[in-house]
């Protein structure tokens, strides 16, 4: 029992995976991926500087969006190395604790997106159902009180989740299936039960994800019974046009997130490379597509990101 004890410590190394059977195409297959990195990362960046350069933007909502393009700028640095790592230079092997590091801040910067996302929806109930409090309601100061309470919430919530791996003993193979840590790919290396592991990590994702999801669906519920109660369909339209790109974050975000977890509950006769690759771009999804979605369906996002791009080019 004394050599499982010692495989907890930092010495440990787990190997991740690529994608099964099709390891020769490695080189190939990288080279969607490298573009997504760079559209995710080029585009967050921008909407960032857009944000903090363009004082029109300095508004509820466009912090709320620069706090989202962080999240997602995270997300994609998070996976970055280990994935390219592996379809570059079949760079497979990670240490414990950094497979520990990569597993929290993946999670951390999964729930920080739900919880951005519902403090965007919230933004969007107060700008429709309360538009003359709007400003005192969404002050510089509260704004940033929220975005401290999103860390601290999730920095607590995911805490103890990764930090309840280092208990257990790894006595089987320690060949991960993924190409980061994945918390359940973790665990089902351990020969010890790992059921209050089960229990801490269900009870994370629900308090944060789950309820953020059942809160936003209540937003928008708020938000059609007051936009319906609205006479003129001009102002209707104008109402929920504004909803539209929160709409898409939040399906772009949610719709993968339980795509994954139907594959892994039901796809189990799929070929092995089909998870990989779902597990692969679920992550990547949301990162590359709110900066597209933002600046196709806001105007004053796509101004600002035209006028960055056309002082650069002068």
């Amino acid at each position: 029992m004394s050599n499982f004890q010692n495989t907890t410590s930092s010495s440990i190394i787990f190997l991740l995976t690529g994608v099964p059977g099709l390891e020769a195409f490695h080189i190939w297959i990288s080279i969607p991926f490298c573009l997504l990195y760079i559209t995710a990362l080029s585009g967050n960046s921008l909407i960032l500087f857009a944000i903090v350069t363009q004082p029109g933007l300095h508004e509820p909502m466009y912090y709320f969006l620069s706090m989202l393009s962080t999240t997602d700028l995270g997300l994609s640095i998070s996976t970055l190395v280990t994935m390219l790592g592996i379809f570059w230079f079949n760079a497979r092997k990670i240490s414990f604790n950094a497979c520990l590091s990569q597993m929290f801040f993946i999670k951390l910067f999964t729930v920080m997106e739900s919880s951005v996302l519902l403090a965007m929806a919230f933004d969007r109930f107060v700008a429709i159902s309360h538009p003359l409090k709007y400003a005192t309601i969404l002050t510089d100061s509260r704004i940033a009180q929220i975005g401290v309470a999103i860390v601290i919430r999730g920095t607590l919530m995911l805490t103890p989740m990764v930090a309840l791996l280092k208990r257990l003993s790894y006595c089987r193979s320690l060949v991960l299936h993924h190409s980061y840590c994945f918390h359940p790919d973790v665990m089902k290396l351990s020969c010890t039960d790992t059921k209050i592991n089960n229990a801490v990590g269900l009870t994370a994702m629900i308090s944060t994800v789950g309820v953020d999801s059942i809160l936003i669906l209540l937003s928008y519920v708020l938000i059609i019974k007051t936009v319906l109660s609205i006479a003129s369909p001009e102002e209707r339209k104008k109402a929920f046009s504004t909803c539209i790109s929160h709409i898409g974050a939040v399906g772009i975000f949610y719709i993968p997130l339980i795509s994954l977890s139907f594959v892994h509950r039901f796809g189990k006769q799929a070929p092995p490379y089909v998870h990989t690759m779902i597990a692969n771009t679920y992550l990547l999804i949301p990162p590359v597509m709110n900066p597209i979605i933002y600046s196709v369906k806001t105007k004053q996002i796509r101004r600002a990101v035209k006028k960055i791009l056309h002082s650069k080019d002068i």
